[in-house]
This record gives structure tokens, sequence and C-alpha cells, in this order.
């Protein structure tokens, strides 16, 4: 397959549109509790059908990309995005904002995955680089978002029009990249052998539990680390820290994965054993949430940070490319969309689940139900890792 697309615009488009994302995600909860004056539960709830929709888009894209034109896949997708977004200028009260935010989830898990799928296909590039590479350039575009999001929103007397109107503008952007860069020469046609009939199709068995293992365990990570971009924002609000600073405290995340980038890639070129990655990654989760536990200043939350960012840029970025290592040419895009809708499943639920337990109990129990979840998590992929690693076959 010749494909003219490069690596540098893949990464070009993923930083605009992580800096759009910037503008939405870390304050949705906090705008729906305390300006549209809605329970946590409830906005758990909006987060859920966000999200819900978020895998539908994703697995629809993944299926169809290994089938039709991903180029004007991607354009529907940013175009569908932005119409949603130019409503949500004007339109973000109660109930239109849930409303379009659910929306908006369908054609954001519909981008994520036909990017991620692009990214698969890249002639010369290691699928671990790659990956690494997308979310380092991802987490970039949430560094200069953040710095501007929290500030500009307290600023704007806590509306949110001019954040969604700088969405578009990225969004905007994003698309000229696609139209003029994302560019396939040529589609091969599969042969008898390998064509696509069914989910499973030349999958072989081992890989497949595998992938499974590796679909619900990342769903259950991001339940966790959901918890940070949602229900934490109260909770520090709640104990008389800022805005400003929450916000701040994804700024130092996505300076901390500009600066831990180079210590990780060096390691990626000397561990061969991508699993290793995965496993030192679930213990950082483990430990930040143990420092949650332990935390009453600002200082300890930004501890536990930075200990959370170690975590999520060795597993993040690992799990999807050994995914892409497990399956077959002619059904990457399908099972990138399957990871993408798993991810999406754990988004949805973890603002639900958290603001559930934090009622019922309260965010002590919400951290100790985390750290004991990401052990069940790890001990889980050692295992099946353990059983079918000298049968599973690499791509």
């Amino acid at each position: 397959m010749s494909r003219t697309l490069k690596l540098r615009w893949l990464l070009l488009g993923e930083f605009f549109g992580s800096f759009g994302n910037s503008f939405i995600w870390p304050l949705t909860t906090i705008y729906m509790h305390n300006q549209l004056h809605q329970s946590l539960t409830i906005s758990g709830i909006i987060l859920m059908l966000y999200s819900g929709f978020n895998v539908l888009g994703s697995y629809v894209a993944g299926i169809r990309f290994d089938h039709h034109d991903p180029r004007r896949m991607m354009i529907g997708g940013l175009i569908g995005a932005i119409g949603v977004m130019g409503i949500l200028v004007k339109y973000n009260s109660w109930p239109y904002y849930p409303i379009l935010l659910i929306l908006f989830g369908f054609f954001n898990g519909w981008i994520i995955t036909i990017l991620n799928a692009f990214g698969t296909q890249l002639v010369g590039q290691k699928s671990r680089f790659v990956f690494n590479m997308l979310y380092f350039t991802n987490n970039l575009g949430v560094v200069f978002g953040t710095m501007v999001a929290g500030p500009l929103y307290q600023l704007n007397g806590n509306r949110v029009s001019i954040l969604f109107a700088i969405t578009i503008g990225m969004y905007f952007i994003y698309l000229l990249i696609v139209r003029r860069f994302f560019i396939l020469t040529s589609i091969p046609l599969q042969s008898e052998k390998h064509k696509v009939v069914g989910p499973r199709a030349s999958l072989p068995n081992n890989n497949g539990y595998s992938i499974w293992m590796l679909f619900i365990s990342i769903a259950i990570i991001w339940v966790t680390y959901s918890q940070w971009s949602s229900n934490f924002s109260v909770y520090m609000t709640g104990q008389g820290i800022s805005m400003m600073k929450y916000s701040l405290l994804w700024t130092i995340n996505g300076v901390l994965i500009v600066v831990f980038q180079p210590i990780i890639t060096w390691l990626t070129r000397r561990i061969t054993n991508d699993y290793w990655l995965v496993y030192f990654g679930v213990l950082m989760f483990i430990f930040s949430f143990v420092i949650l536990m332990l935390s009453h200043t600002y200082l300890m939350f930004v501890l536990g940070m930075g200990i959370l960012t170690l975590g999520e840029i060795t597993v993040f970025p690992t799990i999807p490319a050994i995914v892409n290592l497990l399956t077959p040419a002619n059904v990457k895009g399908r099972y990138q969309g399957l990871l993408n809708a798993w991810i999406s499943i754990g988004k949805a639920l973890g603002p639900l689940i958290g603001g559930m337990m934090i009622q019922i109990f309260s965010y002590q129990g919400l951290f100790l139900f985390c750290t004991g979840s990401l052990g069940l998590v790890a001990l889980s992929i050692m295992s099946v890792r353990l059983i079918s690693k000298n049968t599973m076959q690499k791509f």
C-alpha cells in the first residue's frame, strides 16, 4: 500500500484537535455543577451518554476505515464536529448544552479512531513510536489548551461561548490539514484468504484473548483516570483551591509529559517487552491514588499528578501499539475502533461511578476503590500474558 501521508501531518492534526478539545473536557463537570446547577450524578450521566456516543462513533468509524475512503470519513467527522460546536456557541444553557455535547461525542470518537487507524498504516514507522508520538502531541496540545482555557473561563465570567469558538477555529485548521495532506495514493484489494467476514476474521484465538483483556483493562484504567478530569475538580474547589489552580494542574500534567518524553523514548528503545511498560504505568496510577488519600495541600496534589503522568505516558500509548502488533493488516482499523470504544466506555462510566461512590461513601472511598481496581487490572493482564505469550502471533 503506497501512502503519501507523513507522520508530521498526522501529528499536526492531532495537535490542533487536542488543543480544541482542551477547551471542552476539563470544564464540563464544573460548568454543569456550578453554572447549570446539576448534581454530580446528573453530570456523570451526561458524560456517560457523551462517551456512549463516542463509543458508537468509534465503532462505526473503525469498521468503515477498512472498506471506505478514510480521508473523506475524516473530513465528514470534522465538519460534523464543527457544526455542533457552532450551535453550542449560542445555545449552551440547559438542556441544549448536554444534548449537543452528547452529539459532539459521536463525532469526536469518529475522528480519534480514524486518526489512530491512519497511524497503523504509516510506512517505515514502528507502531510503538507512532503511538508514543501521537500521545505526546496530543498532550502538547493539552498544555497550550489548558494554559488558556481555565483563566479565559474565569475572565469571561464563567461563560463558555468564547471557548467553543476557539475549538471551532482549531478544528477548522485540522480540517484544512486533512484536506491537503491526508492522501491515500492507492488502496490494495484484499485477497480471498484475508477477506474480512467478521469482527475477528484472520485473528488467532490467543491474540483475541489478549486483545480483549487489554480492552477491558483500558476501560477500567480510564474509569479511574476520568476522576481526575471530572469529580476531582469539585473535590479541589471544595477545599478552597481555585479553578485556575485546578486548570494549572492539567497544564503541569502536559508540561511533565513533554519533559518525560525523551526518557520514555529512551526506555522504549531498550525495553523489548511492551507489557513491562503497561505494568509500570498501572503501578504509577495506583501510587497516584494512594497520594490522593493522603493529600491535604496543593503541593501534594501536584505530586499526585506527577506520578499519574508517569503512568499515563507509559500505559496509554503502549496498549494501542500492542493491539496493532496483534492484529492483521485487514482488520487494524476495526480493532483500533474497538479500542477507542472501550476507552470511551471507561470515560462514560468513570464520572457516573465516581459521583455515585462519593455520594454513597466519600472521596476517600472513591480513591480506595480506584486503587483496588487498578491492582486487579495489573494481575489480570499479567495472568493472560503468561498463559498465552508462547502462542500469540505478531503482525
